[in-house]
């Protein structure tokens, strides 16, 4: 039989984007409706908060126990909306971690002044800071040079988060192969096809480990504050360097938000890692409350399942399926909200809301 009549007709030229193939694997699939333990999703976003309503029945039917939305902005007061519509909600179940305004960067005592906003936000309700990728990959000062993460006008923020005893949940750079060319080597081609601006390739952008490096600095400089890791510390792909700044800083965490793609690929590397730091990681999503996302973690982080489709718990991250890392008991509670509630807890000024 020749080669063209095996392929039932085709030509064998189907384009891999094209190709959609369906796994012929039977296996286990455990269904789990809610975790074993409440849930605290340190790491979420409400947006412009019109769904804050059916976000909130959406963690019902997941067990979910608070959410924490980085959306608070600074610019235009945002933070105020926010704090004001999510309460209507659920003040209990809805938290605020508030985002620096970096186009003032070039104004006189920046850093001073944004602090003071901070204060006057944790007054109000906040109860953490949150940093975006944008800071050491986009924002530029007036002399056109890139804002680096480690840049002294923005010390008084992070000196203040630690007097105020509020964590920095502090994202910066993006998956490894955002930084490398958009070829048919790119492991997450897919997606760079699909959002060309995710791609941070080329002599304009830093490198990662640059941009990483300048993150480290600033946990170093500030011991007296709370670091939160966003996606594993933005270095997932390589837990062994994760587990070192772990163990480095004592003021580091880790949240394992939108990298269950990249953790459960790894499932006897993860499930070592969790254990082994069990006191420094916490659960989060970065997609708003949806009962199926969260059932996605849940299998991940409970059970032995294998080749499971991470996609419903935030959306396409490469082209293979993951495995379940069966946590202990002990170990899931602590991920699941004990670490989280640790740290919300360290809280040292009472809100005046």
């Amino acid at each position: 039989m020749s080669g063209t009549a095996s392929l039932h007709g085709q030509s064998g030229d189907l384009k891999l984007l094209d190709w959609q193939p369906v796994s012929q694997m039977v296996v286990k699939e455990t269904k789990i409706m809610k975790p074993k333990f409440p849930v605290i999703d340190i790491h979420n976003h409400l947006g412009e908060l019109a769904n804050t309503e059916k976000y909130l029945t959406e963690m019902e039917a997941a067990g979910v126990w608070k959410c924490v939305s980085l959306d608070a902005n600074s610019e235009n007061d945002f933070y105020k909306e926010h704090l004001r519509e999510s309460q209507k909600v659920s003040k209990e179940r809805f938290l605020l971690f508030f985002r620096p305004d970096f186009s003032r960067i070039d104004e006189p005592d920046f850093g001073k002044n944004e602090a003071k906003r901070l204060e006057a936000a944790v007054k109000m309700g906040v109860r953490g800071l949150k940093i975006s990728k944008d800071l050491g990959l986009k924002w530029k000062d007036k002399t056109g040079k890139l804002v680096l993460v480690d840049d002294p006008r923005i010390d008084p923020i992070w000196a203040k988060c630690g007097e105020l005893g509020i964590p920095v949940m502090i994202h910066v750079s993006d998956p490894k192969a955002f930084f490398t060319p958009v070829d048919r080597y790119n492991e997450r081609y897919d997606e760079l096809g699909a959002h060309p601006d995710w791609s941070f390739y080329g002599d304009e952008f830093p490198s990662k480990d640059d941009i990483l490096a300048q993150r480290n600095r600033i946990i170093e400089r500030h011991p007296g504050t709370i670091f939160i890791g966003a996606h594993m510390g933005n270095l997932p792909e390589e837990l062994g360097k994760v587990g070192i700044w772990l163990d480095t800083y004592p003021n580091f965490y880790v949240d394992i938000d939108a990298r269950i793609s990249e953790l459960g690929r790894q499932p006897y590397t993860a499930r070592k890692f969790f254990i082994k730091y069990q006191d420094r990681v916490l659960f989060g999503t970065d997609t708003p409350p949806n009962a199926e996302a969260y059932r996605i973690y849940y299998r991940f982080l409970e059970t032995d399942d294998e080749y499971i489709d991470s996609a419903a718990g935030h959306h396409l991250q490469g082209r293979w399926m993951i495995y379940g890392v069966f946590l202990p008991d002990d170990v899931l509670e602590k991920i699941y909200n004990k670490n989280a509630l640790k740290i919300l807890n360290m809280i040292k000024i009472k809100s005046e809301s």
